[in-house]
């Protein structure tokens, strides 16, 4: 997998519980299209965030991540973790 993109009603607190778990976005926009934010994860897949358009399923998904946990706001334990990111995705967390 290269990329994953996230449609997100509540984009900007999508971005902080991503932020938080020590990913690093930089905010895009490309041509016309929506502002976004990308973060390239260490295997060099492209991770991004960008706004739902009304009506969009945005819950249906349950993505899992491995971290530093002594990155993550607050920081985790080592081990496994299952977060709800605030579109209520669950977010399975191995943290080392």
């Amino acid at each position: 997998m290269t990329l994953l993109v996230l449609y997100s009603p509540q984009l900007e607190e999508c971005w902080r519980f991503y932020q938080g778990l020590g990913l690093d976005f930089a905010a895009e926009r490309h041509g016309q299209g929506p502002e976004h934010y990308a973060a390239v994860l260490p295997s060099g897949m492209v991770f991004e965030l960008y706004p739902a358009r009304p009506g969009r399923q945005t819950d249906a998904l349950r993505l899992g991540l491995a971290i530093d946990g002594s990155t993550a706001t607050p920081p985790l334990t080592p081990g496994r973790h299952i977060l709800t990111d605030p579109d209520g995705r669950t977010v399975e967390v191995h943290s080392t």
